[in-house]
């Protein structure tokens, strides 16, 4: 079975490498991070061969899911590394730049033997973490085999994913054999992880970590106003801004539409774009300036000054959280065409009004609960989307309502970490703390 998926897998990264070679000569994707993605990280990156933690997550999203535990994993094993791996380049930015307590950050190796093998002697982990869905045959296997424990942490399986899951049900019941512990976002996910063949007696149900990844507002800097990326944002109280947040490819379109309506009886509105994807900033700006709005980026925008222009293109990573401090009413992207949704609880936990499109099957149980709880919006069209846009933005009070109970909704689901934390300890007993600590030798940083 597993060399059969391990010959599928490289007819695979055959198929595609041109695809790739095409994304490296124009946008220098994978070029610097080929190597660790061969098993080849840095020779001073484990230098010691110290044991560690291995937390894997994909991108951004999963990246900051995973902050929520980092603390107390580091005061609970004090004498073993903490390494993340990421897959995308958006992810590891954000772990390199934004995540404390780290000993090393690099690239997922491709899912062949060799491959993982190599990096496994490179990284030496006791315990190795899944974030959300990331299930990789060749390296559980391998973890098995070398007696590293495994766990998926805040695991969904998404409505969209099940299907395909299920299809290959035989092959996936003995790849799940391989992981220690399940811990489940919520019972429907943890539901769909038994039928595929996981252990009932290794699956708990322990909530969202991304509830828990929030800093609530109350305990940010109380001076908000000289953050760095809201000096470039000096908006007047009385100035209406929509946010529309990780936009993707055929959704910035009728965002556009929707604002060219609403600058019709607020003349003065701002729309704040922030694609997704890097590579589209370029595409979206000229998208914009097609329409006739005035345009600028984010990155060419002058200090300390209200921007004057229609529209921002947020070209930049890591700021759009802040941004939602500034909102008037925010619209979550990857909603509006067929890509599963984005993550709404960063405008909730500011206490913002949100939107979203039908299409947000990987955050169904999320996106269930603020419908049901009359927290967010949830449109089915693009006219419905304008239709919701308009009435926000003329009724303060249901902005207001919107907003409080989607801040409450957060509040209320805290609690995942310490849930994820036990379930950790319970797989890897915690050091004990009375014993002699582990002094690590000294290492020259370049």
């Amino acid at each position: 079975m597993y060399l059969i998926y391990s010959f599928l897998t490289l007819v695979f990264f055959i198929i595609v490498s041109p695809y790739f070679a095409y994304q490296a000569l124009r946008y220098r994707k994978y070029i610097g991070s080929l190597r660790q993605r061969l098993g080849y990280l840095p020779v001073s990156f484990n230098l010691d061969g110290e044991p560690s933690i291995w937390i894997h997550a994909v991108s951004v999203g999963e990246v900051l899911a995973a902050r929520a535990l980092l603390p107390e994993l580091r005061e609970c094993y004090p004498s073993l590394r903490l390494f993340m791996s990421t897959t995308t380049m958006t992810g590891q930015r954000l772990a390199r730049q934004n995540l404390q307590g780290l000993d090393g950050v690099f690239y997922f190796p491709f899912d062949l033997s060799f491959i993982v093998n190599r990096t496994l002697r490179l990284v030496r982990p006791k315990l190795f973490i899944m974030m959300e869905t990331e299930i990789w045959p060749n390296l559980l296997r391998a973890c098995r085999r070398q007696g590293v424990k495994t766990m998926l942490v805040n695991g969904r399986i998404s409505a969209r994913s099940f299907p395909r899951y299920r299809a290959i049900r035989p092959l996936f019941r003995h790849v799940l054999e391989q992981i220690d512990r399940y811990c489940a976002q919520g019972n429907e996910s943890a539901q769909r992880l038994i039928d595929l063949g996981a252990d009932p007696a290794r699956v708990i149900v322990t909530g969202s970590l991304k509830f828990d990844s929030l800093e609530p507002p109350t305990a940010r800097p109380a001076l908000q106003s000289r953050d760095r990326v809201l000096r470039y944002f000096r908006m007047s109280e009385r100035r209406h801004v929509v946010v529309a947040a990780s936009t993707l490819k055929g959704e910035e379109a009728p965002v556009l539409r929707a604002f060219a309506r609403v600058k019709r009886s607020a003349a003065d509105a701002l729309l704040i774009i922030a694609p997704r994807h890097p590579q589209r900033f370029d595409d979206v700006v000229r998208l914009v300036e097609s329409t006739g709005f005035s345009v600028a980026r984010r990155t060419d925008l002058p200090i300390d000054s209200e921007p004057r222009m229609d529209v921002v293109v947020l070209d930049t990573i890591g700021e759009l959280a802040r941004l939602y401090q500034v909102a008037t009413v925010v619209f979550v992207g990857g909603s509006l065409v067929d890509a599963g949704g984005h993550n709404i609880l960063e405008p909730a936990v500011f206490g913002k009004p949100i939107v979203f499109g039908p299409q947000m099957q990987n955050f169904q149980e999320i996106a269930e609960a603020f419908v049901a709880s009359n927290a967010a919006c949830q449109v089915r069209s693009e006219r419905e989307f304008e239709e919701a846009l308009m009435a926000l933005l003329a009724d303060p009070a249901r902005r207001a309502g919107l907003g409080a109970a989607a801040r409450a909704l957060v509040e209320s689901n805290r609690g995942a970490k310490q849930r994820s934390l036990s379930a950790i300890q319970d797989l890897l007993p915690p050091e004990d703390s009375d014993s002699t600590p582990t002094v690590r030798p000294f290492r020259l940083v370049q």
